[in-house]
Protein backbone atom coordinates (compact mmCIF):
# COMPACT_ATOMS: atom_id res chain seq x y z
CA UNK A 1 0.00 0.00 0.00
CA UNK A 2 1.16 3.79 -0.84
CA UNK A 3 0.33 6.94 0.65
CA UNK A 4 -0.85 9.78 -1.17
CA UNK A 5 1.25 12.23 -2.70
CA UNK A 6 1.64 14.75 -5.14
CA UNK A 7 4.32 14.02 -7.83
CA UNK A 8 4.50 16.63 -10.91
CA UNK A 9 4.94 15.11 -14.27
CA UNK A 10 4.51 16.80 -18.21
CA UNK A 11 1.17 17.94 -19.29
CA UNK A 12 -1.07 17.34 -22.35
CA UNK A 13 0.38 20.28 -24.48
CA UNK A 14 4.13 20.90 -24.96
CA UNK A 15 5.65 22.05 -22.03
CA UNK A 16 2.61 22.04 -19.78
CA UNK A 17 2.87 20.59 -15.82
CA UNK A 18 0.84 19.17 -14.06
CA UNK A 19 0.37 17.78 -10.51
CA UNK A 20 -0.60 14.15 -10.07
CA UNK A 21 -2.07 13.03 -6.50
CA UNK A 22 -1.24 9.66 -5.69
CA UNK A 23 -3.69 7.25 -4.26
CA UNK A 24 -3.07 4.22 -2.44
CA UNK A 25 -3.33 0.70 -3.78
CA UNK A 26 -4.29 -2.32 -2.83
CA UNK A 27 -7.16 -4.71 -2.03
CA UNK A 28 -7.07 -3.09 1.63
CA UNK A 29 -7.46 0.64 0.68
CA UNK A 30 -10.49 2.24 0.58
CA UNK A 31 -12.20 2.86 -2.78
CA UNK A 32 -11.93 6.80 -3.14
CA UNK A 33 -7.77 6.42 -2.89
CA UNK A 34 -7.45 3.47 -5.36
CA UNK A 35 -5.68 5.54 -8.54
CA UNK A 36 -4.26 8.67 -9.44
CA UNK A 37 -6.09 12.09 -9.74
CA UNK A 38 -4.01 14.66 -12.44
CA UNK A 39 -4.13 18.38 -11.63
CA UNK A 40 -3.01 20.53 -14.68
CA UNK A 41 -1.44 23.72 -14.05
CA UNK A 42 -3.80 25.51 -16.06
CA UNK A 43 -6.96 24.48 -14.07
CA UNK A 44 -5.23 25.79 -10.64
CA UNK A 45 -4.44 28.79 -12.65
CA UNK A 46 -8.38 28.75 -13.96
CA UNK A 47 -9.36 28.18 -9.93
CA UNK A 48 -7.00 31.35 -8.69
CA UNK A 49 -8.57 33.84 -11.58
CA UNK A 50 -11.71 32.87 -10.49
CA UNK A 51 -11.30 33.41 -6.80
CA UNK A 52 -9.56 36.49 -7.13
CA UNK A 53 -12.27 37.97 -9.34
CA UNK A 54 -15.21 36.68 -6.67
CA UNK A 55 -13.91 39.60 -4.11
CA UNK A 56 -15.74 42.90 -3.83
CA UNK A 57 -13.54 45.85 -5.20
CA UNK A 58 -11.65 43.73 -7.61
CA UNK A 59 -12.49 45.82 -11.01
CA UNK A 60 -9.91 43.47 -13.58
CA UNK A 61 -7.13 41.11 -13.55
CA UNK A 62 -4.29 41.64 -15.90
CA UNK A 63 -1.72 44.67 -16.63
CA UNK A 64 -1.87 47.19 -19.04
CA UNK A 65 -0.09 44.88 -22.34
CA UNK A 66 -2.36 42.02 -20.95
CA UNK A 67 -5.47 43.62 -20.25
CA UNK A 68 -5.31 45.15 -24.12
CA UNK A 69 -4.84 41.44 -25.50
CA UNK A 70 -8.01 40.50 -23.30
CA UNK A 71 -10.28 43.20 -24.53
CA UNK A 72 -9.14 42.30 -28.20
CA UNK A 73 -9.86 37.94 -27.62
CA UNK A 74 -12.51 39.06 -25.79
CA UNK A 75 -14.52 40.51 -29.42
CA UNK A 76 -13.22 37.46 -31.02
CA UNK A 77 -16.07 34.57 -31.35
CA UNK A 78 -15.76 31.66 -29.30
CA UNK A 79 -12.29 32.77 -27.52
CA UNK A 80 -14.11 33.24 -24.12
CA UNK A 81 -13.24 36.05 -21.42
CA UNK A 82 -9.81 34.65 -20.96
CA UNK A 83 -10.10 33.09 -17.19
CA UNK A 84 -6.27 33.30 -16.48
CA UNK A 85 -5.63 36.48 -17.84
CA UNK A 86 -3.51 38.04 -15.11
CA UNK A 87 -2.92 34.73 -13.73
CA UNK A 88 0.43 32.73 -13.26
CA UNK A 89 1.31 29.78 -11.41
CA UNK A 90 4.11 27.68 -10.68
CA UNK A 91 3.22 24.26 -9.06
CA UNK A 92 5.22 21.66 -8.00
CA UNK A 93 5.11 18.31 -6.20
CA UNK A 94 3.05 19.25 -3.29
CA UNK A 95 2.76 22.90 -2.92
CA UNK A 96 1.63 26.24 -5.32
CA UNK A 97 2.67 29.74 -6.17
CA UNK A 98 0.22 31.92 -7.67
CA UNK A 99 1.22 35.67 -8.76
CA UNK A 100 -1.84 37.95 -9.84
CA UNK A 101 -2.05 41.33 -11.96
CA UNK A 102 -5.09 43.35 -10.44
CA UNK A 103 -7.05 46.69 -11.40
CA UNK A 104 -8.78 47.77 -7.92
CA UNK A 105 -11.61 50.14 -7.84
CA UNK A 106 -10.82 53.75 -6.73
CA UNK A 107 -11.89 53.87 -3.32
CA UNK A 108 -11.50 50.63 -1.79
CA UNK A 109 -8.33 49.69 0.41
CA UNK A 110 -5.70 48.34 -1.28
CA UNK A 111 -4.27 46.39 2.04
CA UNK A 112 -7.65 44.85 2.97
CA UNK A 113 -8.51 43.55 -0.76
CA UNK A 114 -5.06 41.91 -1.24
CA UNK A 115 -5.85 40.25 2.25
CA UNK A 116 -9.13 39.33 1.07
CA UNK A 117 -7.94 38.06 -2.37
CA UNK A 118 -5.31 36.04 -0.89
CA UNK A 119 -7.92 34.34 1.51
CA UNK A 120 -10.40 33.90 -1.51
CA UNK A 121 -7.19 32.24 -3.48
CA UNK A 122 -5.66 29.83 -1.04
CA UNK A 123 -9.24 28.82 0.33
CA UNK A 124 -10.10 27.57 -2.92
CA UNK A 125 -7.28 26.40 -4.43
CA UNK A 126 -6.42 24.06 -1.60
CA UNK A 127 -9.77 22.87 -1.46
CA UNK A 128 -10.02 22.17 -5.32
CA UNK A 129 -6.76 20.85 -5.48
CA UNK A 130 -5.24 19.52 -2.11
CA UNK A 131 -1.88 21.74 -3.23
CA UNK A 132 -0.56 23.73 -0.46
CA UNK A 133 -0.66 27.49 -1.18
CA UNK A 134 2.61 28.82 -0.10
CA UNK A 135 2.34 32.60 -1.66
CA UNK A 136 -0.15 34.69 -3.51
CA UNK A 137 1.73 37.68 -4.90
CA UNK A 138 -0.54 40.46 -5.83
CA UNK A 139 0.45 43.51 -8.20
CA UNK A 140 -2.10 46.28 -8.10
CA UNK A 141 -1.65 47.75 -12.16
CA UNK A 142 -4.25 50.14 -12.09
CA UNK A 143 -6.96 51.69 -10.00
CA UNK A 144 -10.35 52.46 -12.04
CA UNK A 145 -12.01 55.25 -12.03
CA UNK A 146 -16.22 55.19 -12.72
CA UNK A 147 -15.68 58.01 -15.12
CA UNK A 148 -13.12 55.71 -17.36
CA UNK A 149 -16.14 53.25 -17.69
CA UNK A 150 -18.34 56.42 -19.22
CA UNK A 151 -16.01 57.34 -21.55
CA UNK A 152 -14.85 54.05 -22.94
CA UNK A 153 -18.81 53.78 -23.68
CA UNK A 154 -18.62 57.02 -25.46
CA UNK A 155 -15.91 56.21 -27.42
CA UNK A 156 -17.30 53.22 -29.18
CA UNK A 157 -20.24 54.40 -29.87
CA UNK A 158 -18.73 57.18 -31.95
CA UNK A 159 -19.20 60.98 -32.42
CA UNK A 160 -21.68 61.01 -34.61
CA UNK A 161 -25.31 59.31 -34.03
Amino acid sequence: MTDNSITTGQGARAGGKESVLQGRTGAGAPAETRGKTTVADGVVAKIAGMAAREVLGIHKLGGGMARALGAMRERVPGTGGGVTQGVKVEVGERQAAVDLDVVVEYGVSIVDIAGDVRTNVITAVERMTGLEVVEVNITVDDVHLPAEEEDSDDDQEGRVR
